[in-house]
């Protein structure tokens, strides 16, 4: 029998298509995704979920409670989003090893997570530093994007990442090294979810200060990484149950080492100020709207070319094009996050007359923009600053805030652009604080204003005293804000 050589080939042009017709799903899926799950997910615990009050009372049981209710409201925000599918992939993507061995490698993760968060919050309630301090210290957010990048590297399979032989061995009775692992793996996802503990932990570690009751810190600052970790103990419970391997698990893990380059390149932004300022004045110029639409388009691109469905050991060809589709992916997410944060409806689009000027209020930091906290520089200006608003008769409003603070860039974005928060807001003195690169000057300002975790918004009066009350701990509405404001007279 004569085959058909036309059949054979629209036989395979018929699946090429399909391939790509599956390709382009994926990708649009992809990038409307990007675009919008932004606007749709919370980010995070408000500034009024606080435990002291319990605690305080002697109701210990109520602030574990409370503590343990805030751990579980940060798991559900952009700083642990990253973790959760990063988890899927190193307890989900084994061979099955019953549901007993998965509950123990998350088990350790989360006791992991516990550590740190005991630790740091021990260390901040002795020493008063604000918790994610640490985070400010370019030295150590450098170290923790290499660690990101490192992880990565083993998604996109440049090699797997396991002990010495010697070491599995020996350690094969408690778990091997896959529980060691889980471990080390839970003790950076607590670095990594530090930006998102401010609004619950700042009044909660001023507390633990006051009682200088390091036990009692550290048991309670478990007690909310453990309420973090429910989502890791739900994925170690149901995961044992996907399918363990196959060319949809290696799509996965290049998804996940994207995110992972993403997230490095994040911290590496918020190390450098210089990187900061331009990744905003992009913002600035596409648009808290259009920004997001054209960070989805980039998504599209990136996957089109090859950032998922490619492989880094196929050849120098499908290396290229896998490097540059994961280029533009990450470029997107990093920009994504960008134009989330940004009040601008786009100096580019309007310059060019695509886009009319809006007639919403300027955010109030506008009146007076004092971006404190930069390499070398001493607390002159900021002293100055307070003598001219005393000397005036105006009370001052001060943001202590930090580009790794999930919390206070809400603020930036839904509080301070309300048109009541900018009216009321008019007769105080604003002055922000950057914390992102923490320096001498920024530790005495800590110690000054007892500044236990961020965001923190202090107010001093018109005759120049620092107030207790009202002072702002994380994120409130704009209603909220409002009633906080309208106590200082």
């Amino acid at each position: 029998m004569r085959r058909n050589p036309k059949g054979s080939a629209g036989i395979i042009q018929s699946v090429a298509m399909s391939k790509f017709q599956k390709l382009s799903v994926w990708a649009l899926g992809l990038g409307l995704a990007v675009a919008v799950l932004p606007w749709l997910f919370p980010s995070g615990p408000s500034g009024g979920l606080d435990a002291t009050r319990a605690l305080a009372g002697g109701d210990l049981v109520l602030g574990g409670g409370i503590v343990f209710l805030g751990g579980l409201l940060t798991a559900l925000t952009p700083c642990v989003y990253p973790l959760i599918p990063i988890t899927v992939s190193v307890f989900g993507a084994r061979k099955a090893e019953g549901r007993g061995k998965a509950l123990l490698l998350t088990s350790a993760y989360v006791f992991g997570m516990g550590l740190v968060f005991a630790v740091l919050g021990v260390l901040a309630a002795r020493t008063g530093a604000a918790f994610g301090g640490i985070l400010g210290k370019p030295a150590f957010v450098v170290g923790l994007a290499g660690v990101m990048l490192i992880l990565a590297a083993s998604m996109f399979g440049a090699f797997e990442l396991s002990l010495p032989s010697a070491w599995a061995t020996k350690l094969s009775g408690v778990g091997g090294s896959g529980l060691l692992g889980a471990l080390l793996m839970g003790s950076v996802s607590g670095f990594l979810a530090a930006p998102c503990t401010g609004p619950v932990l700042t009044g909660l570690l001023a507390f633990v200060a006051k009682t200088q009751n390091s036990l009692l810190g550290g048991s309670l600052l478990f007690i909310y990484a453990l309420g973090v970790g429910v989502p890791f103990f739900l994925i170690g419970v149901f995961t044992i149950q996907l399918p363990k391997s196959g060319q949809w698990m290696e799509s996965v893990k290049s998804v996940l080492g994207i995110m992972l380059v993403a997230l490095a390149a994040l911290y590496l932004k918020d190390a450098f100020l210089s990187v900061r300022t331009t990744l905003s004045t992009l913002a600035d110029q596409l648009g808290k709207t259009p920004g997001p639409w054209i960070a989805g388009g980039i998504v599209v691109l990136g996957v089109l070319i090859g950032a998922v469905r490619r492989s880094f050991k196929e050849g120098a060809r499908e290396f290229g094009l896998k490097a540059v589709g994961v280029l533009l992916v990450v470029a997107a997410l990093v920009l994504r996050v960008g134009v989330m944060n940004t009040t601008s409806r786009g100096d580019a689009w309007l310059r060019a007359g695509w886009m009319k000027a809006g007639t919403a209020p300027l955010p109030p930091t506008v009146a007076w923009l004092l971006h404190f906290g930069q390499k070398g520089q001493g607390t002159g200006p900021f002293d100055q600053a307070l003598a001219k608003a005393r000397e005036t008769g105006k009370p001052v409003m001060i943001d202590f805030f930090a580009e790794w603070c999930a919390a206070c860039k809400e603020l930036d974005r839904e509080t301070y652009v309300s048109a009541d928060v900018a009216r009321e807001s008019s007769r105080f003195v604003t002055i922000k604080v950057d914390a992102t690169n923490q320096e001498d000057a920024i530790d005495s300002l800590y110690e000054r204003f007892g500044i236990q975790g961020l965001p923190t918004v202090a107010f001093v009066g018109s005759d120049g005293q620092i107030l207790k009350d009202p002072r702002v701990t994380g994120f409130l509405e704009p209603d909220q804000f409002l009633v906080e404001l309208r106590k200082v007279r």
